[in-house]
């Protein structure tokens, strides 16, 4: 053998060696990992507030049994608006509308179109609905769980094909369970509506076992008008986690064994929250005890529950006790990293701060000139259109302005600003300033032309059935629990200021898997949350 060929014999023996080296070291990070499952729970609507008051007068309750070896952060925020796509896909993806491109569950696209046009024909641009209404129902408006796609809005695919865009499709950015999954794990996710098909990332396929039941069935029965249905329906999940924590699917179905991350969301606290009147409907039937037709909320301003409230806190402690337990009983507690956190906060804590003075738009059209005006008539002509190219506008303690003419922006936020007092408006962002904060509506086809932020308290409805909402941005929409726990962690407070974005790369690098496969995390420089300390137990 010549010199030459013995030496590239020897330097590709050496890379061989090198590259099972690595694999043999990544294998082995993988196993030796502390953290072989990560359990995440939204408890929707809790606050930071919520949270360190339920520990302080429940010692023996289970989120005081996680903050005494876990991490609690008093200051974690959602990042920019706090409605719940934006909040379950900051927790999953480690990014913000930027990258994510969902600002609502409702929205509007200006390159999509109305279900019914199926050849994807004349101008484009429609709302972008992904709520309950796009469920199959049965003959008794019972939902059936999963999508019916002809309720889907249309659009022109990379094949140039007139298809359905699907939730998981409109994400324009990948998810913690597409990663994990292609880096060998099993991974589950149980939430509120179908559409939380959202999760799965554009791949289509990031969750092995999705599990969706309805909460809010159209012309049928709305779990959300009463807190005992509404524990109800999260009791269905509760047990799906149970039997994953088992090896089994979330319907107790033999199962490829527990999920490397798994999780769900809690309804209960975030409809305690906004009732006005516990099951004022009558509608639950099985909800004839004493919470019946009493009041929900806050009884004030420093966050005491009402008993409707103080009855989910209840529950979802106890249900958070259930979990535990399963884990310790499957010796699985110790190597689980379990993370409650929430999708988003509810605004007002205060009940003496709701304003309920109408939507937006009919109080832009109420205005003296609102019939006149030419940036006044250009909203409420948003508002007022159902299908097509028209612009939309979305409200709840936010409203998201979409223009059909997109050179009224400057204009219409000027016109905004001037009428601040008869709109109870706080701040409006358009122009400039929006473009600071989110993407230039002009070369983003999501993002909208204007948002408008009200005074604290207020909501823009008319609805006699909530004194609380979701949404904006104001301190009791953003700032939500966040305890990240584990038996080999100390109790620890931290008061710095972290979002709840940081929670996907975190959970990533403690699976031992790179968080920057996760493309929000890279373009939004996404941190792992700080001050774990689990460093020393891998």
């Amino acid at each position: 053998m010549s010199k030459r060929s013995l030496a590239l014999t020897l330097c590709l023996s050496l890379s061989t060696s090198l590259l099972a080296f690595a694999a043999r070291k990544a294998e082995k990070k993988h196993s030796d990992q502390a953290v072989q499952h990560v359990l995440l729970i939204s408890v929707d609507g809790l606050h930071s507030l919520d949270a360190a008051r339920y520990i302080a007068s429940h010692p023996q309750s289970a989120l005081a049994e996680l903050a005494s070896h876990g991490t609690m952060y008093t200051d974690a925020n959602t990042p920019q608006l706090s409605d719940s796509f934006p909040g379950i896909l900051a927790l999953v993806t480690g990014g913000s509308p930027i990258t994510t491109g969902l600002f609502y569950d409702v929205s509007y696209d200006r390159t999509i179109f109305d279900p019914t046009n199926t050849t994807c024909t004349g101008g484009a641009g429609n709302m972008m609905v992904f709520d309950e209404s796009i469920d199959k129902y049965n003959s008794q408006n019972v939902s059936l769980n999963v999508i019916d796609p002809t309720k889907l809005p249309r659009h022109i695919d990379e094949h140039g094909n007139c298809v359905a865009l699907w939730p998981h499709s409109a994400l324009r950015t990948n998810t913690i369970f597409e990663v994990v999954k292609a880096n060998g794990g099993h991974t589950a996710w149980e939430d509120k509506h179908p559409a939380y098909d959202l999760v799965n990332g554009p791949t289509g396929n990031g969750v092995d076992d999705l599990y969706t039941p309805e909460i809010t069935n159209v012309n049928g029965l709305d779990n959300t008008q009463s807190v005992v249905c509404t524990v109800s329906n999260d009791r269905l999940k509760v047990q799906g986690i149970i039997n994953e924590i088992h090896g089994l699917t979330h319907d107790g179905k033999p199962g490829p064994g527990v999920p490397a991350v798994f999780g769900m969301n809690f309804q209960g606290v975030s409809v305690g929250q906004k009732l006005v009147t516990d099951n004022y409907d009558g509608s639950c039937v099985t909800d004839t005890g004493s919470l019946n037709g009493q009041p929900g909320g806050y009884q004030d301003g420093a966050g005491t529950p009402s008993r409707v409230l103080a009855y989910a806190l209840d529950q979802t402690d106890a249900a958070l006790a259930a979990m535990i337990q399963s884990l310790k009983d499957q010796n699985l507690y110790d190597s689980t990293l379990f993370i409650v956190t929430s999708k988003h906060g509810q605004s007002p804590i205060n009940p003496v701060k709701v304003n309920k003075p109408g939507h937006f738009a009919d109080l832009v059209a109420a205005l003296p000139d609102g019939q006149t005006n030419q940036y006044a008539i250009a909203i409420t002509n948003a508002n007022a259109c159902a299908t097509g190219p028209c612009g939309f506008v979305n409200d709840d303690d936010i409203a998201l302005i979409w223009l059909a003419d997109q050179t009224l922006d400057i204009g219409a936020s000027t016109y905004l600003n001037s009428n601040a007092i008869p709109l109870f408006i706080d701040e409006v962002m358009g122009g400039n300033e929006l473009k600071l904060r989110f993407n230039d509506p002009l070369k983003d086809s999501r993002t909208p032309d204007i948002i408008v932020r009200p005074n604290y308290g207020t909501i823009y409805t008319t609805s006699t059935h909530k004194n609380a909402e979701h949404g904006g941005f104001n301190y009791s929409d953003t700032n939500v629990a966040l305890i990240v726990s584990n038996p080999s962690l100390a109790a620890k407070v931290l008061k710095s200021p972290v979002a709840t974005s940081q929670v996907a790369p975190t959970i990533l690098e403690e699976l031992g898997i790179d968080s920057q496969q996760l493309k929000s995390v890279q373009a939004e420089e996404t941190q792992p949350l700080p001050g774990l300390g689990l460093e020393g137990a891998k």
